[in-house]
């Protein structure tokens, strides 16, 4: 489980994030949503210590860390093992072939076995739909293939949650569509997933939970039925608008 209590985050004197309490499950998928510069990704990038907070306490499973406090390299380490992280962009290592793009985490980070990292792998290739693109580089293959080798990536890892900054920004209708099919599927797998969309049909399908940011503050946080079924005045008017 995650907790956030009392997180605080600010740039140059602006609340990024102000006063933030949350609680995510294991082996559920949480959406969060929010207008443009609501404070979404600062959110999700907290979670793996990509962004360090001023204040506040966040416990993810057995491990606690209190950013008033110095923060140790080796704590740092620890949460990052424990999350994976998939841009918008895809961030391939571009002079190394697909498979050694998804076995390098694995086998010097985890310290497994090359056969073992290759075996798992392939699997992930095959869980996304692309079991034959592993001897290819990443530039032969288009956007939508390479986002899903980056999910094959972070999974590689076996974090304990795997969070999504806004995956398929970047694609077009057709090839976000495929993608999303893949994060449903994860979904349908009881992964723990932390996902920041901007796509409402998306959030509709796959959230057990939904979380609201705006102005760097949460500002609903519940089930998918009570947030697209029963919307406060607010809420109501950000899914108008999203629907222009």
């Amino acid at each position: 489980m995650i907790k956030l209590e009392h997180i605080n985050k600010q740039f140059k004197g602006k609340y990024a994030l102000k006063d933030i309490n949350l609680s995510i499950n294991k082996n559920e998928t949480t959406v969060i949503l929010g207008p443009s510069g609501a404070g979404k990704s600062t959110l999700l990038r907290t979670l793996n210590l990509l962004e360090q907070p001023q204040s506040g306490l966040y416990q993810i499973d057995d491990q606690s860390v209190d950013f008033s406090k110095y923060i140790s390299q080796n704590q740092i380490l620890t949460i990052r093992r424990m999350t994976a992280m998939v841009f918008q962009s895809w961030n391939l290592f571009p002079h190394l072939k697909i498979l050694q793009n998804i076995t390098e985490g694995p086998i010097h980070v985890l310290k497994q076995s090359k056969s073992k990292a290759q075996e798992n792998a392939r699997h992930l290739l095959k869980l996304v739909g692309l079991p034959d693109v592993e001897g290819m580089y990443p530039n032969q293959l288009s956007g939508g293939q390479q986002q899903r080798i980056s999910i094959c990536r972070a999974l590689a890892m076996d974090p304990k949650y795997t969070l999504f900054d806004e995956p398929t920004s970047a694609l077009d209708p057709e090839i976000e569509a495929q993608v999303l099919r893949i994060l449903l599927k994860l979904a349908a797998q009881k992964r723990s997933m932390i996902v920041v969309t901007h796509n409402m049909e998306f959030a509709k399908k796959v959230a057990d939970q939904i979380v609201f940011v705006e102005n760097g503050q949460i500002e609903f946080t519940g089930s998918r039925e009570e947030f697209f079924d029963e919307p406060s005045g607010r809420i109501h008017d950000f899914l108008t608008a999203m629907e222009l």
